[in-house]
């Protein structure tokens, strides 16, 4: 979450002059450019309790706050919505979760050549918020069952993430620069306590609503299932009270027209620049000092200076995006990871997608105590700490949270039920019947392959069998009392199976259930139900989740259900009403219930667990998100901090987009792992382990030999005229210093 907030505060940078915004994004090429007419000063804006602080930016404050709300909580939940109400596979749910987090640091390029170049950044802000809020409204239709089928779902889903991919993004680089812009140069303290307060509306905007919206999507039922139309419409609603709040100080700001998008300028005069080179590239011509100086011809030579220290950073940028693809995996791939551990703290349980509310919370903790504390000691010990330094160090600690992430992974997988292979199966015999029966399954050739004397009502538990072809017949052999009964049932490699021996009178059949493969990830628990009774049964596990459990030994699909205490179950068959207790469930658990009659008239319900809970705490990716967290600390806030210092103040906006592409690219990296790696996913972590560290021994190699600039050397002289000429090109090799 800091690389965007880092990323709209130009004017905390401490290299960088107080400039005006007419200095900083003005056009360079007078030959595009009319002079702009001179303006009246205007009336100075109100201010805070008698403060220097423009009352404007308390609504652009509070503005900034919901919006975050509205963007993290939708965000949040989506994962899981992609995989349990779209219903579509981890690795898709992962790359679509990437590819719409790509094109929200992709649409900021848009948002900022609207707001320079055509609308100014108060109407941006307007319009682009409108958007967002229609995105928020498709979306939340999105998530109604009651509307359309599965085709009609995905399709809003897509619709409206796209259109607020368009809003967040468009504002993105707007709304901290215009907070800017309410404050007078000679404000520039106060400007800067600006920025700060910025800063925290933000993380406190994301640090509430990633632990709200999960517990609206979990806590609350919608139409007998997750109420994701609610965890998306809170978010929804928030934005529409950012736009409302953030219109209502219309009166109260600064509006500044638009002044021309550097970031245009800067890519023309390099496209001139290498249009030109190819041009002219005839041996009788003479060469150039840089390659930038091919722009000489039409640009001025200020402006090729700064490009040239802006191409310097850019270059150092290269690696970042592998940094990008590792943290905002918290969100997709360390969420479903979440879902397969247990999230019962003991005094509350928590969701998997809240354990995102570390990261905001992390942040707040560990800023003030690498400033204050960390960064001293280490200076005090004489170290040279510095920010590249940081950066490869932060990169470091991000490989080594996937390094623990897969460690945990694999501790996962050897606690859950191994899963049937090529030609074989998992097979659990349930004793219904009031005495012992002896199972023995024989194959085809009458070789024993299990026997085993099994108890009335016993704990089962899933026996492996080998199969010879893909699908084999098997034959029982019951022995009950005296009565011996042979009997065939036909199974399928890779399945599991349920053998039901049920009673009847002085007599014992059996029925062959296949199991489903149950994933009851997402902290919730699954049901299914055996009815004994000679009538049917409806039973109300719920406001809107209701089944019915046909007469004599029918079997019910699994349900899944909130965990909890369930102690009374309204239940009812066609001539009376009873209820069942079915105790504590516990997340994550796979439960069958056999309902039985019992010598108080009232059915009962025989409770056993078919998938153990889930034994591994939630508490244990902690270690993870502290490590993923301090990296981003050291690696986002010092990368934006050394790369302002390195470029001209002219440049500031064209940084501060290339760093959002870093992020944009970084997600597409996951997006194509996830379809394309096929790796299981401890395996999928060492590998983003491995290429993180790879990459920071490249950055570490590219920042050896790199040149630091000093703020001054990137500075001309007020008075000195630069002409359009190609030369004079300024040589900026100096000593090299070590990483």
């Amino acid at each position: 979450m800091l690389e965007e907030s880092e990323s709209k505060e130009p004017a905390m940078n401490p290299f960088q002059k107080n400039e005006s915004k007419e200095t900083l994004f003005s056009p360079v090429s007078t030959e595009e450019v009319p002079p702009r007419p001179l303006s009246l000063p205007k009336k100075p804006s109100p201010k805070i309790c008698g403060s220097n602080y423009p009352l404007g930016i308390a609504f652009i404050v509070v503005n900034e706050f919901c919006e975050r709300f509205s963007y993290y909580g939708m965000k949040a939940v989506l994962t899981l919505y992609f995989l349990y109400f779209l219903h579509w596979s981890e690795d898709t749910s992962t790359s679509i979760y990437h590819a719409f987090s790509s094109l929200c640091y992709f649409t900021p390029i848009l948002g900022a050549a609207i707001a320079d170049s055509w609308l100014g950044k108060f109407k941006t802000i307007i319009y682009l918020s409108l958007v967002y809020v229609l995105g928020h409204v498709v979306k939340s239709l999105g998530a109604l069952p009651i509307i359309g089928g599965q085709m009609v779902h995905i399709v809003l889903s897509l619709v409206g993430l796209s259109l607020i991919a368009l809003g967040t993004g468009g504002i993105k680089p707007c709304v901290a620069a215009f907070g800017g812009d309410q404050f007078e140069e000679k404000h520039a303290e106060e400007r800067t306590r600006y920025f700060s307060v910025f800063y925290l509306s933000i993380n406190a905007g994301s640090l509430i609503s990633t632990f709200i919206t999960p517990m609206l999507r979990g806590d609350v039922q919608c139409f007998g299932e997750d109420c994701y139309a609610l965890a998306f419409g809170v978010p929804g609603l928030l934005m529409v009270i950012a736009l409302v709040v953030f219109t209502m100080g219309s009166k109260l700001y600064r509006k500044p027209p638009p002044e021309g998008n550097i970031v245009t300028q800067v890519a023309k005069c390099i496209w001139f620049a290498i249009s030109n080179r190819f041009n002219n590239r005839s041996g009788d011509i003479p060469k150039r000092q840089h390659w930038l100086d091919w722009a000489a011809e039409k640009y001025p030579k200020q402006l090729i200076m700064d490009v040239k220290a802006l191409t310097r950073v850019l270059f150092l940028y290269i690696p970042l995006p592998m940094f990008w693809a590792l943290l905002d995996q918290q969100g997709s791939r360390w969420t479903l990871q979440a879902t397969r551990m247990n999230g019962n703290l003991g005094f509350f349980v928590l969701q998997p997608d809240q354990m995102q509310v570390l990261n905001p919370l992390l942040v707040l903790i560990f800023i003030p105590l690498f400033d204050l504390v960390i960064y001293r000691l280490v200076s005090k010990c004489g170290i040279n700490f510095s920010s590249l330094r940081k950066m490869a160090v932060g990169m470091i600690l991000a490989s080594l949270a996937f390094a623990v992430a897969a460690a945990v992974e694999i501790k996962i997988n050897r606690m859950i039920p191994p899963q049937p292979g090529p030609q074989e199966i998992f097979l659990q015999t349930l004793n219904l019947a009031d005495d012992d029966v002896k199972v023995t399954v024989l194959g085809d050739e009458n070789n024993t392959l299990l026997e085993e004397s099994i108890r009335s009502f016993q704990m089962p538990h899933y026996a492996q069998l080998h199969l010879k072809t893909k699908r084999q017949d098997f034959h029982f052999y019951l022995k009950y009392h005296n009565l011996s009964v042979y009997t065939k049932h036909s199974m399928e490699e890779k399945n599991w199976y349920s053998l039901i021996i049920l009673e009847d009178g002085k007599n014992i059949s059996s029925m062959m259930v296949k199991d489903e493969e149950n994933k009851t990830t997402n902290g919730m628990t699954a049901v299914r139900f055996v009815n004994t009774l000679h009538k049917e049964v409806n039973i109300s596990l719920g406001k809107d989740t209701f089944l019915i459990v046909g007469e004599d030994y029918g079997v019910s699909a699994y349900t899944t259900v909130q965990s909890g205490e369930y102690p009374v179950v309204h239940c009812r068959t066609e001539d009376k009403d009873f209820s069942l207790n079915m105790g504590l469930l516990d997340p994550g658990t796979v439960y069958l219930f056999v309902i039985i009659n019992s010598t108080n008239q009232n059915p009962q319900a025989w409770k056993m667990e078919d998938i153990p809970a889930n034994k591994l705490s939630i508490a244990w990716q902690l270690p993870q998100y502290a490590l993923v967290t301090a990296g981003e600390v050291m690696f986002s806030v010092t990368g934006l901090e050394f790369s302002y210092s390195q470029a001209p103040s002219s440049m500031k906006s064209v940084l501060q987009a290339a760093w959002l592409l870093t992020v944009a690219v970084g997600n597409i990296i996951v997006l194509v792992v996830a379809q394309f790696s096929g790796l299981v996913q401890w395996a999928e972590f060492i590998l983003f382990s491995c290429l993180l560290l790879v990459v920071c021994l490249i950055f570490s190699i590219m920042g050896y030999y790199y040149v630091p600039i000093k703020p001054e050397d990137l500075q001309e002289p007020a008075d000195k005229k630069i002409p359009h000429t190609q030369g004079n090109v300024i040589n900026l090799e100096t000593k090299k210093t070590k990483l």
